[in-house]
């Protein structure tokens, strides 16, 4: 299992092809939901130095934070509700360029300006997201989506 990261620098298209087989490196042979998911958004972290990374798990049917890195965060969030809440209702990934913006969202830091989050699927249905803020606007875009939708892809529920 890999502990030390190797942090990339280079274009966003380089950081992911860095981390990605890291993060890989860091699943494999472990199956521990909270383990996997806290070592992942602390490699995305790391990588991309973002305001907020983390996990919201669908539970008794709200999303509930999981593991993340970053500041205090908001902990149930609502089917439909915010950023978090629409990607999980509507099962895709949701690039919002400016969240003051977004209908409905959920502040949980004024100093987050943008995000992405993307659903966590098996067997056809959403069992958390991928939640990633940032301090600047418009920071997250297709090349985010496509490599965080392959890393998602890599973890599995309980």
């Amino acid at each position: 299992m890999a502990e030390d990261l190797t942090i990339s620098n280079g274009s966003k298209e380089e950081k992911y092809h860095a981390i990605i087989p890291q993060i890989k490196g860091l699943l494999e042979g472990e199956h521990d939901l909270v383990a996997n998911l806290a070592n992942v958004a602390a490699a995305l972290k790391e990588q991309f130095s973002w305001w907020w990374i983390g996990f919201y798990l669908v539970k008794n049917n709200e999303l509930v934070l999981g593991p993340f890195q970053g500041p205090v965060a908001c902990t149930r969030i609502k089917k439909g509700r915010g950023v978090c809440g629409t990607s999980w209702a509507e099962g895709k990934t949701l690039i919002v360029e400016d969240v003051e913006k977004f209908p409905g969202h959920i502040a949980c830091s004024s100093l987050s300006r943008s995000e992405i989050v993307v659903p966590l699927i098996h067997n056809n249905e959403v069992w958390g997201v991928l939640d990633a803020d940032s301090e600047h606007l418009a920071h997250y875009n297709e090349v985010d989506k496509l490599f965080l939708e392959q890393i998602v892809n890599l973890l599995k529920p309980e």
